[in-house]
């Protein structure tokens, strides 16, 4: 197999000239799902104007009543969208710069083939997951992708080029160009999401990005980069995230492919490629929230972990984030150390000495799955953020776990080595760093 299989360059839909962009880009939809305040606001921002706001289905929403006429809705709105004329063609490649809090990360938008791509715990193939994926949260996803006429993508893939040879020589060039040759969009994103500007990319460019991603999977390369055996199967691309949205396109293009033919728009995914060596790229952690809590947190703690546990109250926030930040920084595998965040300020480091998984965020899943299978709390979210964690945590009837995450230069080296770490265990950044959708793509 050739690395060039696994992608090719895109076919956008980009807002036509005109549109306000600062209403039309929202971010990713499965973000602030604890907090409806975020998308009551953003409702509010966008009014009656062009935005994607109307095309994607934010998952706060999951679960509501009103969801099948919500996506009915949606599909309805990108046919208004594409017999409006909001959205004008736009052939190749696209350098994105997104800059926030001072940070300014570089991706490039490509279609990454599906063919080429398997979520599965065991997946060998050259896109894969960095994350386990929850199956039963695909179902929803599929209902809103299966009649939609378009994608917009809050995917966010990474690629290992310590070299820089793909990503940052377009960058320079763009640089070198600007003055003459301005962005394809530009704009200042909504609450807090800092800046965007895309800036087409020209074919010999695009030629040499291509080429420089093929040789990144080359297998003397890759045995090199992560110490395999020459002749593993090859890793291109790692799903960073968004990999429930890539692994709900899969599973559409499995289902359809018998009847529509190899040639499908449905085939590809768009994405936003990134360099995991972008200094401007971090990695945060991702916490749990626990969510109408009915039974004893710290007693079901000692019930599932027994003399390993050792539980202390802290004075605060801060403190606890300290002990936990220090824990991981010395981390050894013979102890691992979480942050508790209960109803009424209380805070406390729980400490497991001999844990089952090899990262923190291993352990504590492990105990949120048996907790809430033994009916322990009603709802269990994924929240970015240590703030957010801590004030929706002293909620009544919640409780958080404050979680550290896998170091950004292990994260893919431990994925072709072991597989898929636990689901939900780092954030490229925090949830108002995340992708705000501006580009399309015809699927149907």
């Amino acid at each position: 197999m050739s690395a060039r299989t696994g992608f090719r360059l895109p076919h956008l839909l980009l807002p036509r000239r005109g549109v306000d962009l600062a209403k039309w880009a929202v971010i990713a939809c499965d973000q602030y799902t604890s907090e409806p305040e975020y998308w009551q606001r953003v409702e509010r921002l966008v009014g009656d104007a062009p935005s994607t706001l109307n095309l994607v289905f934010p998952e706060v929403h999951l679960g509501a009543p009103d969801a099948p006429a919500r996506i009915a809705r949606i599909q309805r709105s990108m046919r208004a969208c594409l017999e409006a004329g909001l959205l004008e063609p736009h052939e190749g490649a696209v350098l994105v710069e997104r800059t926030v809090e001072g940070r300014t990360r570089r991706g490039l938008m490509l279609e990454l083939d599906l063919e080429h791509y398997d979520f599965s715990a065991n997946s060998t193939s050259l896109i894969r997951p960095t994350e386990g994926t929850i199956v039963s949260r695909l179902a929803p996803r599929i209902e809103v992708r299966r009649e939609a006429e378009l994608e917009l993508p809050h995917i966010l893939v990474l690629i290992d080029d310590p070299e820089r040879t793909v990503i940052e020589p377009i960058a320079a060039e763009v640089e070198a160009r600007r003055a003459m040759q301005g962005p394809l969009y530009e704009t200042d994103l909504m609450l807090g999401g800092g800046r965007v500007a895309g800036f087409a990319v020209d074919g010999r460019r695009a030629e040499a990005a291509c080429a420089a991603l093929s040789a990144l999977a080359e297998p003397a390369v890759v045995a090199r980069r992560y110490d395999v055996p020459e002749g593993t199967p090859p890793m291109l691309f790692a799903v960073g995230d968004g990999n429930h949205s890539l692994a709900t396109a899969k599973s559409i293009w499995e289902q359809a492919k018998a009847r529509v033919g190899p040639d499908h728009p449905s085939r590809y995914a768009l994405v936003e490629v990134e360099n995991i060596h972008d200094p401007a790229l971090h990695f945060a952690p991702i916490h749990r929230l626990l969510i109408g809590v009915g039974s004893d947190l710290r007693a079901a703690l000692a019930g599932h972990f027994g003399a390993r546990l050792r539980l202390a109250d802290v004075n605060g926030a801060e403190a606890m984030r300290a002990e936990v930040q220090a824990a991981e920084a010395r981390a050894d595998g013979s102890m691992q150390a979480v942050g508790i965040v209960e109803p009424g300020a209380r805070f406390a480091v729980a400490r497991i000495a001999e844990p089952e998984a090899s990262l923190s965020v291993g352990t504590v899943q492990a105990f949120v799955d048996d907790f809430m299978a033994r009916g322990g709390a009603a709802d269990v979210d994924y929240v970015h953020g240590d703030d957010t964690l801590e004030r929706l945590a002293q909620q009544a009837g919640h409780a958080g776990f404050h979680l550290g995450t896998v170091p950004k230069g292990e994260l893919l080296k431990r994925v072709m080595h072991d597989g898929p770490l636990p689901r939900k265990t780092f954030s490229m950044g925090e949830a108002h760093e995340k992708r705000y959708y501006v580009e399309a793509r015809r699927i149907r």
